[in-house]
């Protein structure tokens, strides 16, 4: 067949199809962008890089992912998005070429008990029909392994019309599930401890019962003397079987005490219904502390914490059942999966083989499918996410990655890298929030946000290539090539804190001496036993602080001022100079604005059109009544105070007429963290990550404790924000205090006293303490993974 051949010598025109390969943003005013205008190449990798609070994030997930998702949304029928989450279209002019966005971030997954590693992955979907088919003996479907489904049976005559007549039949239904019913699919039961619940050697009448607001002289007193179930002035001890059941346990029954009418309940449900219900966290810390101690969870003795029947686990496919296979480390599984050969299932076989190899790909193969989802890191809930998309044939898609190199080893930041790469390479464009050099450098196109954080950022100061990017003036050029070196000399430890025997997850029986009075570094590959150590032997004990990843909770009305504490002695000091009461100058309480009732603003619901929002026309969004701005102190209302930055109010409570040490103690403690451009009254649904973790570590300084445990500080911070953080922690050391910090960045391991590394790999190959000493030895010795990346930066 001949092939033609084109004549014509000029070049043909470009196709209009190919003319959009650009992501056009103009004029976006997301929180505190300042009119951005951007263009971002298609199909390339995108870094976006800047302080925290610079606007990466603003613009990214904000504005170029929010409004691709919001679109998509649009794309079904009014009645599927009453069904949605609804969208309001981000704050920018012009936004063209935008592709499907698929969006990697570092939220937590869910915390449910029933949620684990794979059910997030569709891993143990996998496996209940790879058990259904092959398992032996056969016991009925996939849902027959789930957890999550209960075994139910049942019988009884339905009506049907047949024929014109009414006839009436005999059903009966059986479904088999694999929840294990004593713990519900939980793995774990909760108990009571009893002897938190009262004291048995007194009456009730003589105050027996400990729990909170059940004092004898309230109106739960009145009800246990008065039920008539039990004698009131006898000692509990002396109860017997059937008067403890009724104090304890009985079901809802009505009575009448004082000629009122009402439903006495036994102590356990009450508390059930009261206490356990709500979220432990937003209970009164005196409850919280009581709910802490009278709880107990204990693995379930019937299913030995597999969550699962009997039955579920009487099937097997050779000597391994489901239980087994999902407390497998998942490198182990892939390969006990690769051992099968059953021509019946091979196209299972095969999606189940090439989902467990991207874990062990992206670094998770030390993690087990029975890993309950909630105890997952951020890191390590973000590379979770990735597993479905590493196989997934789309093209053309927009990949947004929220900083996908926190919790990871130098090591292991390589194979993400490789990762985003082969995203990218599949024709998909990239765009990567990040301050790791390592992930900047294979950019190939780099956008830095600033100067500043805050009002002080929101403008494009860079776009370009990575080289252009280090000659630039701009903290990121100026800091990309920063080196900490290591320290001459170290500090000489007062004392060691010893921890013997430890066992939990992968730890080896560890024993190791953590030393005082200096800066320690816990360091080695993610999955390598850092944190089992440090929390599971050192953060629980008394005169320890810890600052852990979680995340801090906070609505629209939460901010800096109410979370730290820093109101309240504002608001006093208010109240003090006006002889007027302190709750006038709370939005949430009475001096809030009764039009928008302190919210500043007024939400408008269109049902399944986004809903609107505009400032509150009677306040202008100062969230207070007239007459509560009319107080001032130092010649500033309170809406203007919480205007405020940190670095101003600083200054302004530190003296004069509007001196408060209470809160300069607190601002100064924000502004030594690296918040000194937050506003006090900013929410905290519109701070980054790492500012609310810096947040949360501002607020346990000022608890009372001799040793600091601090969980990778460095977590959202940029390269320039690293030396603040050293400094902060050599402040810590230099005033006496024992700081013990699991890190991955080796500036801060440089800067350290002490290392202990541990490995040397991750899940069952790691667990043991492979070097303990100062970061000097462990450069010269590079004897472990950590101590070649350390000696690379150093020389670097």
């Amino acid at each position: 067949m001949s092939m033609a051949t084109r004549t014509d010598p000029r070049s043909p025109a470009p196709h209009a199809a190919d003319r959009h390969d650009m992501i056009r943003v103009h004029g976006a005013r997301v929180n505190n962008l300042k009119d951005v205008s951007i263009e971002i190449p298609k199909r390339r990798l995108t870094v976006f890089t800047g302080v925290s609070g610079s606007g990466k994030s603003s613009l990214v997930f904000g504005t170029i992912a929010a409004e691709s998702q919001r679109m998509i949304n649009e794309t079904y029928s009014a009645f599927v998005q009453g069904f949605m989450p609804t969208l309001a279209r981000p704050e920018v002019d012009v936004l063209e070429g935008l592709t499907t966005a698929i969006i990697v971030d570092q939220q937590r997954m869910g915390t449910d008990p029933r949620s684990t590693v794979g059910t997030a992955t569709d891993a143990n979907a996998m496996l209940r029909i790879l058990f259904s088919r092959l398992g032996r003996p056969h016991i009925g479907s996939p849902q027959a392994f789930s957890f999550n489904v209960a075994s139910i049976s049942g019988a009884g005559a339905v009506t049907l019309e047949r024929a014109g007549k009414t006839v009436k039949e005999r059903r009966s239904f059986n479904i088999t599930g694999g929840m294990c019913p004593h713990c519900e699919g939980r793995g774990t039961v909760t108990d009571f401890d009893l002897t938190q619940l009262y004291d048995d050697t007194k009456s009730l009448s003589e105050g027996a019962l400990t729990i909170p607001g059940y004092s004898v002289d309230g109106w739960y007193g009145r009800i246990f003397r008065g039920c008539g179930f039990f004698d009131p002035d006898k000692p509990i001890r002396k109860f017997t079987k059937r008067e403890l059941h009724d104090l304890l346990y009985k079901e809802p029954t009505k009575i009448k005490v004082d000629n009122i009418n009402l439903t006495y309940e036994g102590l356990i449900p009450k508390i059930q219904k009261s206490f356990l219900a709500k979220d432990k966290e937003a209970l009164q810390p005196h409850i919280r502390a009581f709910v802490e101690r009278a709880m107990t969870f204990t693995t379930c003795p019937d299913c030995e914490g597999t969550r699962l029947t009997e039955t579920a686990r009487s099937s097997r496919i050779g000597k391994i059942n489901i239980a087994d296979a999902c407390a497998m480390q998942i490198s182990d599984l892939a390969e006990w999966v690769r051992g099968l050969d059953e021509p019946s299932v091979a196209p299972l076989l095969a999606t189940l083989r090439q989902t467990l190899d991207s874990f062990v790909e992206i670094g998770l193969g030390y993690l087990s499918l029975d890993r309950p989802a909630g105890t997952l890191s951020g890191g390590e809930a973000q590379r979770v996410k990735m597993i479905r998309h590493l196989g997934s044939a789309l093209t053309d898609v927009t990949y947004v990655f929220d900083e996908p190199t926190i919790g990871l080893h130098p090591h292991d930041i390589r194979r993400m890298n490789d990762l985003l790469l082969r995203l990218r390479d599949k024709g998909n464009t990239v765009l990567v929030v990040e301050h790791k050099p390592e992930t900047i450098l294979i950019a190939d196109h780099v956008v830095d946000l600033g100067p500043g954080a805050g009002t002080a950022g929101g403008a494009v100061c860079y776009e370009g290539t990575v080289e252009g990017l280090r000659s630039a003036e701009t903290v990121t050029g100026r800091h990309f090539d920063d080196r900490a070196a290591l320290k001459e000399t170290v500090r000489k430890s007062t004392g060691t804190l010893e921890i013997r025997g430890a066992k939990e997850h992968n730890l080896r029986d560890v024993d190791v001496d953590i030393p005082l009075g200096v800066l320690t570094v816990i360091t080695g590959v993610a999955g390598s036993g850092k944190s089992s150590l440090i929390h599971g032997s050192v953060a629980g004990r008394d005169g320890v602080v810890s600052v852990d990843q979680t995340a801090i909770k906070g609505s629209r009305r939460s901010n800096p001022a109410t979370y730290t504490g820093l109101l309240d002695p504002i608001r006093k000091a208010f109240a003090k100079a006006n002889g007027v009461k302190p709750a006038l100058f709370s939005a949430n309480s009475e001096g809030a604005c009764p039009t928008c009732n302190g919210a500043g603003v007024i939400y408008t619901d269109l049902a399944m059109m986004p809903g609107i929002a505009v400032p509150c026309e009677v306040c202008e969004g100062k969230r207070f009544m007239a007459s509560v701005l009319d107080h001032r102190l130092g010649g500033r209302d309170i809406a203007e105070v919480l205007a405020m930055p940190v670095t101003e109010a600083e200054a302004f409570f530190a003296e004069g007429e509007a001196r408060i040490p209470a809160a300069h103690r607190i601002l100064t403690r924000l502004a030594d963290v690296g918040l000194g451009y937050l506003s006090l009254g900013q929410p905290l649904t519109t701070l980054s990550g790492g500012e609310r973790q810096r947040l949360k570590l501002a607020t346990h300084m000022s608890e009372k404790g001799g040793v600091y445990v601090l969980d990778e500080p460095t977590t959202g911070l940029h390269l320039a924000d690293v030396e603040q953080l050293l400094g902060l922690l050599d402040r810590l050391v230099d005033s006496g205090k024992s700081v013990v910090v699991i890190e991955h960045h080796q500036a801060v391991m440089a800067h350290a006293d002490w290392i202990v590394d541990l490995g040397p790999g991750a899940g069952h190959d790691g667990g043991r303490v492979v070097f303990e000493g100062t970061p000097a030895d462990l450069v010269a010795a590079r004897s472990t993974v950590t101590g070649e990346h350390l000696a690379e930066y150093v020389a670097g």
